[in-house]
């Protein structure tokens, strides 16, 4: 008669896309804050505005251009709905929850969509050009890096739920790196807001 050994402990998960995005984040982190600086310096250089009854606003914003302000607040809203939709999906993962972390994903994309129709729209708004002035250089940098970094999130979002959809449910890592991604276009957009739409 034979004995086995009894199994030997299974090795630690590496989680190495976990790791990989949060080494993005940090990294688009610190672009970003850079980014936002440039902005803040350069608003901070500008000259006070001539015959204004209040001379302490800068001459930064130049007169033609308006900011659209209800389409950027909705768009505040819309990513603070994709971030919860985010973390339903890490929710429905961790119960195995195939159907709801699928629509979860699903309705994460749909707000992701809406958030890059509002950035169009307000593109359309503003009407500015880019080489016109500092404004407009740095105005298209910032806006545009943000929605390169959204079309990512939303690469991820699809790639996400094709994979769960293909059966892959153990894969949970890669829905909680979808949800830290999300976490960050956020938190990047909220600082966008408050500085470039809100602050001008």
């Amino acid at each position: 008669m034979t004995y086995a050994l009894p199994a030997g402990p299974q090795p630690a998960p590496k989680r190495q896309v976990l790791l990989a995005t949060a080494v993005a984040v940090a990294a688009g982190s610190t672009m970003f804050a850079g980014m936002l600086g440039v902005w803040l310096r350069f608003r901070a250089a500008a000259p006070l505005r001539e015959g204004d009854k209040r001379p302490l606003i800068k001459d930064w914003l130049p007169d033609n251009v308006t900011i659209p302000e209800v389409p950027t607040n909705v768009m505040l809203i819309t990513v603070g709905v994709a971030c919860v939709m985010a973390q339903w999906a890490v929710y429905a993962a961790k119960r195995r929850d195939r159907s709801h972390t699928v629509l979860s994903l699903g309705i994460t994309a749909i707000m992701g969509l809406a958030l890059l129709n509002g950035q169009v729209f307000t593109y359309t708004q503003m009407d500015i050009g880019v080489g016109e002035n500092a404004y407009g250089a740095l105005f298209y940098a910032i806006t545009g890096t943000f929605m390169a970094l959204l079309i990512a999130g939303l690469v991820m979002t699809v790639a996400a739920m094709v994979r769960y959809l293909g059966g892959r449910v153990a894969e949970r890592d890669l829905i909680a790196a979808h949800a830290l991604i999300w976490y960050f276009l956020a938190a990047v957009y909220t600082a966008l807001w408050f500085v470039v739409y809100v602050q001008k």
